[in-house]
């Protein structure tokens, strides 16, 4: 029986967990949870999984809410005391956005396998944790890092010539981009193929989500970005490829569902009976790839760009994008400027190279506050 830390358990990653764990309850045993402020399902949740300690990080609820329910705590330092002096087989980071790295670097630091869906530890500060991704401390859940992860055992580094994410191409696929200017954030919210929380979602829709996984491939996988590349594919049933040296490509395929590389993260390094997801390939569509349109995306060869020039630079990319798509989501600016203020910010900042945790996290809060400060005002609509 694994003990599982699962932080934002409430959220789309987190419940998915949650099914996983329900289908396999002899396997897995979740004995900490966190959520930002969802009290209820969290207090439903551990109490049909028996989860003996939950921690709700966020500030909308009283102590006296907190403290009579038993095992439950608040505040993210109660968080990281836990995962300080708990044991736990595995620790899966699915929080959203730049708040989840804080507990990637406490994790990785307590020496505790972790089981990483968000992007943003490693965009940020990859630097910081190279020395335990080579370790094997870092399993990653994204689907298209867990093709890669898979598709790598048995593999040898002088054998791939490159890896190659596949996207769905997100909602906006097809529309015209004359058509771009209209986008609300209802329209962007709808995609075609994941459910996932609305701030991936969004990032799915401008292609910045992408290129966030180029640079977390650079890092996973240790590979130059000469050798990462993404195209476009709307099925989502292939979702990584490496081409060897010899030109053969090998695939990692299944139906869209974040469950399968959930149950691998939490199983590995075995594959484990389970029918929690069935892909019968005779019932497949026809599968189709294509060129990332820099025109349609151009976020994502920006994020490509901050990438290679490494330092605080995918800090400050990362945080403007946080900062763009919650001005976004507010109505407050129209979708092009999130590109916009994504490339300005990027562009009129001085890179720090080896940033240490403090620095990023300090220039991550202030990018961001500086974005919706300047930016949110009452008729601030374009650069």
């Amino acid at each position: 029986m694994k003990k599982i830390a699962v932080l934002g358990l409430t959220g789309s990653i987190g419940l998915s967990v949650v099914e996983v764990v329900r289908k396999h309850p002899e396997l897995f045993q979740i004995t900490l949870a966190t959520s930002h402020n969802n009290l209820e399902m969290m207090l439903s949740l551990a109490n049909e999984l028996h989860i003996k300690k939950i921690v709700l990080t966020g500030n909308n609820f009283t102590s006296a809410q907190i403290k009579q329910n038993e095992g439950s705590y608040s505040g993210c330092e109660e968080a990281l005391n836990i995962l300080k002096s708990e044991d736990f087989d595995l620790v899966v980071n699915a929080i959203s956005g730049s708040a989840g790295l804080i507990y990637t670097y406490h994790t990785l630091r307590n020496n505790h396998t972790l089981a990483l869906a968000n992007k943003e530890s490693l965009v940020m500060a990859g630097h910081l944790f190279s020395d335990k991704i080579k370790q094997k401390l870092v399993i990653p859940i994204d689907s298209e890092h867990s093709a890669l992860f898979q598709l790598y055992r048995g593999l040898k580094q002088k054998e791939v010539r490159k890896v190659i994410i596949t996207a769905s191409g997100g909602p906006f696929r097809e529309l015209p981009l004359n058509d771009f200017h209209n986008i609300t954030p209802k329209q962007a919210l709808q995609h075609p193929t994941w459910s996932m929380g609305a701030k991936i979602t969004i990032d799915s829709a401008t292609m910045f989500n992408k290129g966030l996984e180029v640079i977390e491939a650079h890092w996973l996988f240790q590979l130059p970005y000469d050798k990462i590349t993404a195209v476009i594919h709307p099925q989502s049933i292939i979702h990584s490829l490496i081409e060897c040296i010899d030109g053969s490509l090998l695939a990692q395929m299944s139906k869209p569902s974040m469950q399968l590389p959930i149950l691998y993260a939490l199983s590995y390094p075995d594959h484990i009976e389970s029918d929690l997801v069935k892909t019968d390939l005779t019932d497949l569509p026809s599968l189709s790839f294509t060129k990332i349109d820099p025109q349609r995306y151009p976020i994502y060869q920006l994020a490509r760009k901050a990438g290679q020039a490494g330092g605080i630079m995918p800090t400050i990319l990362n945080a403007a994008n946080e900062a763009a798509i919650k001005l976004f989501l507010e109505k407050k600016i129209p979708y092009l400027d999130i590109h916009r203020i994504a490339e300005e910010n990027l562009n009129r900042r001085n890179n720090i190279d080896n940033p240490d945790l403090d620095t990023i996290l300090d220039l991550n809060k202030r990018v961001f506050k500086d974005i919706i400060t300047t930016y949110g005002k009452p008729g601030k609509h374009s650069l």
